[in-house]
């Protein structure tokens, strides 16, 4: 494996890997601006549409254009990779880069199952990167930074009782896109492509999880994945949470709350936050002093692509692991993969379990028989739950 390239004293050259919606609305403005900072360039783009790529660097102010991305990591050596391509492409490219010697900043889903998650980490650099981190923003800006400061100092208590709620809305054009709501491109239905981002917020502020409980169906959508999904967890510090994933809910939110001994921490937002968007309920018995000191924020630095890249373009200056990467980017996946087998199976499922050999390692659905790819035309809108016992309509 080719080691880092150094970066002191020069940009860091980037490059971008899928062209569409999130690389424009997202990437290439948070490379742009610590382009104006003086951090990044970036000199390529690779899209299979050559057009959409050559658009892409259009706007960008991108110099070369690619349709093959081996071609551009030999031509161009970049030294980060952000990848902005269906999930089920994400495990080959991740690879490709680490090996050129890049670092990679993948966007979520990750991987399509943890057996992939392990084959990409199995290529990162043994000591000082390159490393391959996923793009999990709504763990970056000044409020979530604050509120986890909070509970690891036990500042308001134990934390006790916890809500994790992703209920957002996704109309029939949506599954439109033929890579969505199938298990062999997507992964998963909205536990693994919605809800993972408020679900992996939730683990960075609580520690990790022990158990789960949960089930799944579809309930509306004509699709192989559910498009609903509900969950019982158990963290190591005690704490119970609920967790709703859901792609049929017209008033749309994300939310997490989080009752401790002697106070409320709750976000309420949709697709980003800011420190706004954080409230702290102290309980009765809190001296108003003592309550006063956990509503000071700080300066508001909201949730954001910009936000977790600055942090990664530190890392990587300094040689060391970024958040979101290895054993830390892996922990919300493999709640995930717990969620689907807990779902399928009726059962409840620890912590460290799945591994080699357990069909949820190698597939979200645990290649199940009545949710195999091709059978969604077979079950009736009307909802068949996701249990072992369950699929056989």
């Amino acid at each position: 494996m080719s080691p880092s390239p150094p970066l002191a004293g020069r940009r860091i050259r980037a490059a971008v890997i899928g062209t569409g919606s999130i690389a424009r609305g997202s990437h290439l403005p948070a490379l742009a601006q610590l382009a104006a900072e003086g951090e990044t360039e970036v000199v390529a783009a690779v899209d299979i549409d050559a057009a959409a790529a050559e658009a892409f660097c259009a706007q960008g102010g991108i110099a070369h254009a690619y349709t093959d991305l081996e071609r551009m990591l030999a031509e161009q050596r970049p030294d980060l990779v952000a990848i902005c391509t269906p999930p089920t492409l994400h495990r080959e490219q991740s690879v490709a880069a680490l090996r050129a010697g890049a670092w990679v900043w993948c966007e979520k889903p990750p991987v399509p199952t943890l057996a992939d998650y392990d084959a990409v980490v199995a290529e990162e650099g043994t000591r000082s990167g390159p490393y391959s981190s996923i793009v999990f923003q709504h763990r970056f800006g000044s409020g979530s930074d604050h509120v986890r400061r909070l509970l690891a100092e036990r500042a308001m208590g134990r934390p006790l009782v916890a809500h994790c709620q992703t209920t957002w809305y996704r109309d029939p054009a949506y599954y439109a896109v033929p890579w969505r709501g199938r298990w062999q491109t997507e992964g998963g239905g909205p536990a693994m492509g919605h809800g993972i981002h408020q679900m992996d917020l939730l683990l960075d502020l609580l520690g990790p999880w022990s158990e789960v409980r949960a089930m799944a169906g579809r309930l509306v959508h004509d699709v192989e994945t559910e498009d609903v999904s509900t969950a019982l967890v158990r963290f190591e510090n005690g704490a119970m949470s609920t967790i709703v994933n859901s792609v049929l809910s017209p008033d749309e939110v994300s939310r997490i709350r989080i009752d401790c001994e002697d106070a409320t921490v709750e976000l309420t937002h949709l697709y980003g936050h800011s420190n706004a968007n954080w409230r702290i309920t102290p309980a009765r018995h809190v001296p108003a002093e003592r309550a006063a000191a956990w509503q000071d924020f700080g300066l508001d630095v909201p949730s954001s692509h910009l936000a977790q890249l600055r942090s990664l373009v530190a890392s990587m200056r300094a040689g060391e692991r970024p958040r979101g990467s290895g054993a830390d980017g892996r922990t919300s996946l493999e709640l995930i993969s717990a969620l689907y087998k807990s779902a399928f199976t009726d059962v409840t499922v620890k912590r460290g379990e799945i591994g080699p050999g357990d069909p949820f390692y190698t597939a979200l659905h645990g290649g199940a028989p009545g949710w195999a790819p091709g059978v969604a035309s077979a079950v009736r809108p009307t909802g068949v739950a996701v249990g072992a016992r369950e699929v056989s309509a």
